[in-house]
């Protein structure tokens, strides 16, 4: 954008295909008062958008009065909207009491393009009392923060906001919540279609029944490091393959099949409604001594999916690098670990460790991977027993009509309160008892924001393999205050 341009956030008109997701763009002013949109061109907007526009405009207005822009009056937008209105606005008491209302946030603007930092995007408005407002601190990298720009997938509009992982301090909370002003918690972010909920600002929305208070005895750096990884591996678990987290003696969780069974199936996503019942027949759900395999082990998905199998009884098979990560996959509980280097190798010692009776599995890897990994799978033709096999980020082509596939229905965590506040209770108990062991974080302190673009590169070069990235964006002046 150039510099003539002022950066109004807004949320625009409701998708008529999702009720529940907005699409929202960045819409400026131009230099000679007109209005336009930025998403790669420049273009007039509708009378609707234009009214959205004027009125998030007034806060730029008061700001900047010098500008004295001028804005037509324009009918009232039809379509449901959700907008960043001067009383609506959050209110964020910054240093001395001075109310904040500019954050710095770092946007997509373009596919294949790096992060662009802007410094005075809006701060994101808590819009009822099951919200937060969190002071971003942390955050931790995922694959997808750079894949999603490179190959082009996971964008709901540009530009937009990324980050899945987050950790800092409630600022804004309700009078009754469970999460309250001060709070340390780390937010898994998975409703990606949200932009107020993104990691990578300096202020984000969350619910409270997805933010998990991080103890005393928990670093942030630590904290952030679980989120999206935690919530992946205890729904892949839990609700599609029916383990029931109660299992664990030493810090019972949530019966994820059972919680689901008492929500109203209209209120389940129709895209993973299928997913949430695969688990339904009591007699195909995962017990205590069955076995599990998991390729992509030293993955932090796999590193915690261990964890979580093992509190709960399960044997588990880890596949991977064993040279590079053996060490730290047998601390975690891994029963037998498998390097993955020479695959036709690995499908035969799973095979004969678990005695051809494999009927569970989990791949994090990929598609090439989750088909090797079916190989090692037990085949029945009866209907008696049931075959199962979940990929994280991709499935076979080809398929054994035999097998039951499955994905992870993450969007459960953030649609549900009843799952969501399930899973972060479970992990605060986890974390105070210190039965889930964080992985290993690597932390970049100099930058802030800035830094992340660069962050990235480290994380796609592969160099901190079974590691968790974090950026730190506290100010040296806040780390000493801590």
């Amino acid at each position: 954008m150039s510099a003539t341009m002022t950066c109004v956030a807004i949320e625009c008109a409701t998708r008529e295909d999702d009720p529940r997701t907005v699409d929202r763009e960045i819409l400026f002013e131009k230099s000679n008062g007109t209005l336009g949109v930025q998403n790669g061109i420049d273009s007039q907007i509708s009378d609707s958008a234009a009214t959205l526009v004027k009125r998030n405009l007034s806060i730029r207005r008061k700001e900047n009065a010098e500008n004295n822009v001028k804005a037509e009056s324009q009918p009232a937008a039809e379509a449901q909207t959700h907008t960043y209105s001067e009383q609506s606005a959050a209110q964020v008491n910054g240093i001395n009491g001075v109310t904040i209302k500019r954050q710095s946030a770092l946007f997509l603007q373009a596919v294949r393009q790096k992060y662009v930092l802007v410094t005075d995007h809006i701060v994101p408005a808590v819009q009822h009392d099951g919200e937060i407002l969190v002071k971003v601190d942390a955050v931790g990298l995922n694959p997808i923060d750079w894949k999603a720009p490179a190959f082009n997938f996971g964008i709901p509009s540009l530009p937009w906001i990324f980050g899945r992982d987050l950790a800092g301090v409630v600022v804004q909370t309700a009078p009754n919540s469970r999460i309250k002003k001060g709070d340390l918690v780390a937010v898994p972010s998975t409703d990606y279609r949200d932009i107020r909920k993104a990691a990578f600002q300096e202020y984000a929305i969350a619910t409270h029944y997805n933010a998990v208070r991080i103890p005393p005895t928990t670093s942030i750096h630590s904290g952030v490091s679980l989120g999206v990884a935690f919530v992946a591996s205890a729904l892949a678990l839990g609700i599609c393959f029916g383990l029931d987290f109660d299992l664990s003696k030493d810090a019972p969780g949530p019966n994820l099949p059972q919680i689901i069974s008492q929500i109203d199936q209209e209120q389940i996503p129709a895209d993973v409604r299928e997913e949430c019942f695969s688990s339904a027949d009591e007699s195909r759900r995962i017990k205590r001594g069955d076995w599990i395999a998991i390729w992509g082990a030293s993955t932090t998905t796999g590193y915690v999916t261990i964890q979580l199998a093992k509190l709960c009884g399960l044997r588990v098979v880890a596949v991977a690098d064993v040279a590079r990560h053996g060490a730290k996959l047998h601390e975690a509980g891994a029963d037998i670990l498998v390097d993955r280097l020479d695959t036709n190798r690995a499908v035969e010692i799973i095979r004969g460790v678990t005695q051809g009776r494999l009927r569970y599995a989990i791949d994090i890897v990929g598609r090439d991977t989750a088909a090797i990994l079916q190989q090692a799978l037990y085949i029945d033709d009866s209907s008696e027993t049931s075959t199962h096999l979940l990929g994280l980020t991709g499935l076979p082509k080809e398929r054994d009509p035999r097998i039951r596939y499955h994905t992870v229905p993450i969007k459960m965590f953030h649609s549900s309160p009843a799952v969501g506040e399930g899973l972060v209770t479970w992990l605060e108990r986890l974390l105070e008892t210190q039965k889930l062991v964080p992985p290993e974080v690597v932390v970049r302190r100099d930058g802030g924001l800035a830094d992340i673009n660069d962050a990235l590169e480290v994380l796609r070069s592969g160099a901190v393999s079974g590691k968790r990235l974090v950026v730190d964006l506290r100010k040296n002046t806040e780390i000493a205050a801590n």
